[in-house]
């Protein structure tokens, strides 16, 4: 088959496995201590909506492709081979195909074949077959997956879409096997990845051990991992630099926090780079008074982004639109872009507008709306939720916080079981499709606050479509920017975050652009 013109780098032939360099170096064993933020609601990839789950995880699987662990930046360039070795697009762009690695087994001993790979997207194909399906908008434009012989699987594509590989290539995708229930899968995951699942404990951690039969030779180097879970963000600080454990959470450290451990533990390894992690506003739309476009409109005016940026991060964070913008991002509206959209420009002026559309719903300085402002028990959701309930004061919003812990929060927000949110949202890949569909998408489940506009549904799926990344940039610019009109989901900043380690811990490189994909750990090792 022919690779449509354009994406030839596409094709898994002309990627390396990406394997680190100076493996004579490199130790065998140890177990790696992690630090965790909250209990994991489950341990199913598939399932849940949270890097949470993805960082403990992710080592358990394989992906059919992913992003090169030992490169920074994700990118289509960085797709290397998993559990397929090889794969390309058909003439029309219509079917993907897959050849698959021989003699890969799951850890219980049965043999990894195409047939796996079918069985996972039916699931994820089948909305009842999972109990949620976060990301389920991923895959509405693949009709079917097959498994044409024992190492050869096909996607059957509704039309054109060359992002699809990059989709695949994500922590978000495991292959799950067909022999092990989804049940099972929440509570015990079996895989084909470098670490076996061990436990999971509410409120203390997840263990990994050694999968001994990887199919990489030699890999992983370490014996285990244990991730623990520490709720209090500055304990977590205290117990990384006393030198309890080895990684902090991978995207834990803020700006002012990095100043701290670069002054207590000088040695320690940190990488402060973009999260791919947006800090949003979401408003229950089909709740009054929210039901009412002015109320809404006037929440997005209230916004003084630069202030959340300067507070949260000292001024490192990036005021974004939808996507994330250049340096850190790809498809991003530039600065100079934003500023002439709704909301982004003078505050000031943007809330004078948003007082008097208040006024026309019938509040003002004698008539507050009170309402309970819903966020995640973390600190990265909770420190912003305060900032928010401050500036809406300035519109005459009484805001009270809501704090809910994980295991409840996702479950409150898919069913629209709150009024107004702070919300954090990962891209986990950087690329249109990833984000549009399942965040504005009519139906999509991750679309927490039920935006619907058919008319710029059909814009994402043009742009889908594109295979000229100029063409396709400016696409995206203008559905950008209609989001941005629409008040669709007022995006506050994306974030910048630090990982540290310590010294000894080698092999670790975070991603720069995503912090979703980077967590098999098979190339790490311990120095000591």
């Amino acid at each position: 088959m022919k690779v449509p013109k354009g994406w030839v780098a596409l094709l898994g032939v002309l990627a390396s496995m990406g394997a680190a360099s100076g493996a004579a170096a490199q130790k065998q064993g140890g177990v790696l201590h992690v630090q965790h933020m909250d209990t994991p609601p489950s341990a199913s990839i598939l399932e849940e909506a949270t890097v949470s789950v993805v960082v403990p995880f992710m080592g358990v699987f394989n992906n059919l492709v992913m992003f090169d662990q030992n490169v920074p930046r994700n990118s289509f360039e960085t797709i290397v081979p998993d559990l397929a070795t090889k794969w390309a697009f058909s003439e029309d762009g219509r079917q993907l195909v897959f050849q698959l690695r021989e003699g890969v087994r799951w850890h219980d001993g049965k043999p990894f074949t195409s047939a796996d790979v079918a069985c996972t997207f039916d699931l994820l194909l089948s909305p009842d077959k999972l109990r949620r399906s976060p990301r389920s908008a991923w895959w509405n434009n693949v009709e079917k997956v097959t498994a044409d012989a024992p190492l050869q699987a096909t996607f059957h594509l509704k039309h054109r879409q060359p992002s699809l590989i990059a989709l695949l290539a994500s922590g978000y995708s495991p292959i799950y096997p067909c022999h092990v229930s989804a049940a099972d899968m929440r509570r015990r995951p079996l895989g084909t990845g470098p670490y076996k699942f061990v436990e999971l404990k509410m409120n203390e951690g997840v263990k990994l051990t050694r999968n001994k039969d990887y199919w990489k030779p030699g890999r992983p180097y370490l014996d285990g991992i244990e991730y623990t879970i520490i709720p209090d963000r500055s304990t977590r600080m205290l117990a990384f630099t006393s030198g309890k454990y080895d990684m902090t959470f991978p995207a834990d450290v803020t700006v002012p926090l990095l100043k701290n451990i670069r002054r207590d533990s000088p040695k320690a390894q940190c990488t402060m780079r973009g999260t791919g992690v947006n800090i949003n506003l979401i408003v229950n739309r089909d709740s009054p008074p929210f039901d009412d476009a002015r109320i809404r409109r006037a929440l997005s005016l209230t916004l003084d982004r630069q202030a959340f940026i300067d507070i949260l991060s000292e001024g490192e964070a990036q005021m974004a639109g939808a996507l994330l913008g250049p340096p850190d991002g790809v498809w991003g509206m530039p600065q100079e872009m934003l500023r002439t959209m709704p909301g982004y420009g003078d505050v000031a002026k943007n809330r004078e507008q948003a007082r008097e559309l208040m006024k026309q719903a019938g509040y003002g300085p004698a008539k507050h709306l009170k309402v309970k402002v819903s966020t995640r028990n973390i600190a990265t959701f909770k420190d912003p939720a305060v900032i928010l309930i401050d500036q809406l004061r300035s519109v005459w919003v009484d805001g009270e916080l809501e704090i809910i812990d994980t295991a409840i929060y996702y479950n409150r927000v898919f069913k629209k079981d709150y009024a107004v949110a702070l919300n954090l949202s990962g891209a986990a890949v950087d690329d249109p499709d990833q984000n549009f569909f399942e965040n504005y998408a009519c139906g999509s489940l991750r679309n927490y606050n039920n935006y619907c506009n058919p008319e710029i549904q059909k814009l994402f799926e043009a742009q889908s479509q594109e295979v000229d990344h100029e063409k396709r940039l400016t696409m995206v610019w203008d559905i950008d920017r209609r989001l941005q009109e629409d008040n669709a989901r007022p995006i506050i900043l994306y974030g910048r975050a630090a990982g540290c380690w310590q010294p000894y811990v080698k092999g670790v490189v975070l991603h720069t652009n995503s912090i979703y994909n980077n967590w098999r750990f098979e190339d790490v090792w311990l120095d000591r």
